[in-house]
């Protein structure tokens, strides 16, 4: 994409193309996803949906990559007892998916993991099924938390499984 289509795309999209890729409903459903799948792991998940950059970002040619770590530091992803938080972030804009896992998960599952799920949300994006591929990538990643961090009864009470992060979808 030329720095020109990048700059035209970015900014025509708005909170209202977000809106219509993930209605009132959908956010519901998934933020139900969210809960229910913590409530299986020591983890946390973020769902963050993002419309386009804006022109400060789009001047410094932040690419979608930078701009999923930061919104993991500003949403406080990293802060989790276990730095077992995990962000996926969806760049409407450019149909970018990037998926940032704190420490504590990212050295124990391998990168290509990670993009591999990131391409089946993509395809699924590309498709028009946005609200189904966050499904998937939040039973996914849930997987790859239980399988990492799971909640035995004991271990949670002992590590206070607590809801360290809203489960609420950031949409931008």
């Amino acid at each position: 994409m030329n720095t020109l289509t990048r700059w035209l795309t970015h900014l025509w999209l708005d909170a209202s193309d977000v809106r219509r890729a993930l209605p009132d409903a959908a956010c519901a459903r998934l933020e139900d996803a969210v809960r229910q799948s913590e409530a299986r792991h020591l983890g946390e998940l973020r769902l963050c949906v993002e419309a386009g950059l804006d022109a400060a970002r789009l001047w410094r040619s932040q690419t979608p990559r930078q701009r999923a770590i930061e919104l993991f530091s500003q949403l406080r992803v990293w802060d989790t007892a276990q730095n077992n938080g995990v962000l996926v972030y969806l760049l409407l804009a450019e149909h970018r998916i990037e998926i940032v896992a704190d420490r504590g998960l990212s050295e124990r599952v391998a990168p290509q993991t990670w993009q591999h799920l990131a391409d089946r949300l993509g395809e699924a994006l590309a498709a028009g099924r946005t609200e189904a591929g966050l499904s998937q990538a939040i039973a996914e990643v849930g997987e790859l938390l239980q399988r990492h961090f799971p909640d035995a009864s004991e271990q949670g009470k002992r590590n206070g499984n607590r809801n360290e992060l809203p489960d609420a979808i950031v949409l931008l």
